[in-house]
């Protein structure tokens, strides 16, 4: 999957994040609870911001492979908070499958020079996974959408300003349910919640969202006609789920090096913690474990530019993934010892950033109740 110019991209990525995300600036955005614009501004300078995005459309003219090796670049540093990838691979191809060509002249391009932050807001109280039952309107008044409703555990919620929004259009079911742009700087009765206190992924701005009669243009429908909006959340929901998986697998490497590295140097009853059988068999495990979370990630890659990454297989991806990943943190940890549980340890930060790949993007029990309905 690497060739030469990915290596060469990999490097670039690396000398920004060396310069802008180093371990103490990682922990300033923890402790501040977002990361800031002015990081946004500089990922765009370097050219990290609209990878996949054409070159027509302001966008570096990359493709799939360079969120790949952005997402784990961030990942084997356990930078869990920055996220670029929803912004760059989720929001943007929303806009450029979908969108009108005015849409993607006018947001496409905001998005790549970081002038505009994405997101999506798709959960409501009391809704979790289920997006037929979204209860967010948006009532044709004549060329507006009036849109009411609010929305939970957003990311980028707080930095965001072109959000898409999920709300009904019409009756219940999935035929009611479209995709509208809100311009946050631009929308009267637009509320940000809180910026939510979470176990883990604490420097990631996640919020809730309001939307008080907000009037919103109808050329912000995405897509050419009303109700088209459940089939573009599942057409679309695969490459989030891959996206899910490749994160882990690159979280699972960066807590196994630092296991690797821990068990080394620490000493018990006179030998390092790494000569113990238990110790050895524990890291074979869970290498191997490793190994085949990327190997079959690197597969799901690979299906998914040649356009044959089918849904039941990226569930299966999201859910294994995350399961395996969650499961060394806690085995790593457990190495660790005592200093496993405080938080200056980067372990402690890592097990707490983990737990919540088995709940977003879908919860992975919908992932198998995905993947059984297809048996």
């Amino acid at each position: 999957m690497v060739d030469d110019e990915l290596a060469l991209f990999g490097k670039s990525v690396d000398g920004f994040l060396d310069k802008h995300a180093p371990p103490e600036a990682i922990a300033r955005f923890r402790e501040d609870g977002i990361v800031p614009r002015s990081f946004w501004t500089a990922a765009a300078e370097a050219g990290l911001l609209g990878l996949s995005t054409p070159e027509r459309y302001g966008g570096m003219g990359g493709d799939f492979r360079h969120e790949v090796v952005l997402m784990d670049a961030i990942g084997k540093r356990g930078f869990e908070g920055w996220d670029v990838t929803l912004h760059n691979a989720i929001v943007a191809p929303y806009i450029e499958i979908y969108g009108s060509e005015e849409q993607k002249l006018y947001w496409l391009p905001r998005l790549a020079s970081g002038a505009s932050i994405g997101a999506i807001a798709m959960t409501e109280p009391g809704t979790g996974s289920d997006l037929q039952a979204v209860r967010t309107t948006a009532r044709r008044d004549g060329n507006h959408y009036v849109v009411n409703g609010s929305k939970t555990f957003i990311t980028n919620g707080q930095n965001a300003d072109l959000i898409l929004v999920v709300a009904r259009t019409a009756a219940e079911g999935a035929k009611g349910i479209s995709l509208i742009i809100i311009d946050t700087n631009d929308a009267e009765g637009f509320e940000r919640g809180r910026n939510l206190d979470k176990i883990g992924r604490s420097a990631s701005d996640t919020s809730e969202l309001f939307f008080n009669d907000v009037r919103v243009p109808t050329a912000n429908l995405l897509g050419h006609e009303e109700g088209r909006g459940f089939f573009q959340l599942m057409e679309a929901l695969p490459q989030e789920r891959l996206i899910l998986a490749v994160q882990c697998a690159a979280s699972i490497e960066y807590v196994l090096g630092l296991t690797i590295d821990y068990v080394k140097e620490r000493k018990a009853f006179g030998q390092a913690v790494i000569d113990f059988q238990n110790t050895q068999f524990k890291l074979a495990e869970m290498k191997t474990e490793a190994t085949v979370a990327r190997v079959f990630v690197d597969r799901c890659v690979e299906l998914h530019l040649e356009r044959k990454l089918d849904s039941a297989t990226a569930s299966m991806a999201k859910y294994w993934v995350s399961d395996v990943l969650n499961k060394i943190c806690d085995e790593c940890l457990q190495l660790f010892g005592g200093y496993g549980f405080m938080n200056e340890y980067p372990i402690a930060q890592a097990w707490k950033d983990a737990r919540v790949t088995r709940i977003y993007g879908g919860t992975n029990e919908i992932m198998k109740v995905l993947i059984a309905r297809t048996l």
